[in-house]
């Protein structure tokens, strides 16, 4: 949690937060995700001050176990001062207890926000879904909150201005507004309605517009004149040399024995690489997130 300190902005963490919704779609399969699209209501999750604390947190709390579908999970909710914004147990259950950090007993609205993280926390323990190491594990869970639903509360608790900053969870701004920018184009949602902080809307407008580079990427069809005449003058030195690509080139280009040259390339949707013969137009259907690409290889 930074609270008052530098807050760290752009893609420092980008390949993990991919990696991470490649794991999402492997694990929960295509179908099960579907059953996400709707996120969390701010109606839901909304908490003032003259709500009861403990009474609001444990409301909150049981919240975001009923959207992340945990129907046999509760959740005991306490405040202390510790270091980080909260913590949770992760025991066999059915009961699990999270602390808050003592800064949410006067900043309630981002109460939300920090139990929707761990709540994940004990989603991704249930599944027996993690990446090595603290810091890759926790965005990770970052990832998942945002991309299941729940993740535009962490976006939307990040205030900046001259004099003072706050920022939960270890995704940056910007890498925050793209998790939930790949989740809008998935859903057909606009969460951008949802944000109370200026600052949370900036940050998702340029994750929006990471998000939508993905998309145009070549071999796809939506890339642009100048990504299209690399990956041609790329195509041309593989025939020619059996190269494989050019060094930071997004696509990999592999001989077959007994047919065309072939092109692999990340899914602008779940990053699963997709590898598909060199010969022009191309429709291709990622296996994992099942979304059509139309291709000019």
């Amino acid at each position: 949690m930074a609270n008052g300190g530098p807050v760290e902005h752009g893609y420092p963490h980008l390949e993990t937060v991919r990696a991470a919704i490649t794991a999402l779609y492997k694990r929960l399969s295509y179908d099960t995700i579907q059953t996400f699209a709707t996120s969390v209501a701010p109606a839901d999750v909304a908490f003032c001050d003259t709500d009861d604390l403990y009474l609001g947190a444990q409301r909150v709390a049981q919240e975001l176990v009923r959207h992340y579908r945990l129907p046999d999970a509760r959740l005991v909710v306490s405040f202390r001062e510790m270091a980080h914004a909260a913590n949770v147990e992760l025991a066999a259950g059915p009961e699990y207890f999270v602390e808050l950090n003592d800064r949410f007993r006067t900043h309630r609205r981002d109460i939300g926000a920090a139990l929707a993280h761990e709540v994940m926390h004990v989603y991704l323990h249930r599944l027996d879904l993690s990446f090595p190491g603290t810091r890759d594990n926790e965005i990770l869970t970052d990832t998942a909150t945002t991309y299941l639903g729940a993740g535009w509360l962490l976006l939307d608790a990040f205030r900046e201005d001259a004099a003072s900053s706050q920022k939960l969870g270890y995704l940056t701004p910007e890498e925050f507004g793209y998790v939930l920018a790949k989740r809008a184009l998935v859903f057909d949602e606009d969460p951008a309605v949802w944000f109370t902080s200026p600052q949370a809307y900036t940050a998702y407008v340029k994750g929006m517009a990471q998000a939508r580079q993905d998309e145009q990427q070549p071999p796809l069809t939506a890339a642009g004149w100048a990504g299209r005449r690399r990956y041609a003058h790329d195509r041309r030195h593989a025939e020619d040399t059996h190269a494989a690509s050019r060094p930071g080139a997004p696509y990999t280009f592999t001989p077959d024995g007994r047919g065309p040259l072939r092109v692999s390339f990340p899914c602008p949707t779940c990053h699963q690489r997709i590898r598909v013969p060199v010969r022009g137009r191309v429709r291709a259907r990622c296996g994992l997130c099942r979304t059509v690409l139309e291709c000019d290889t």
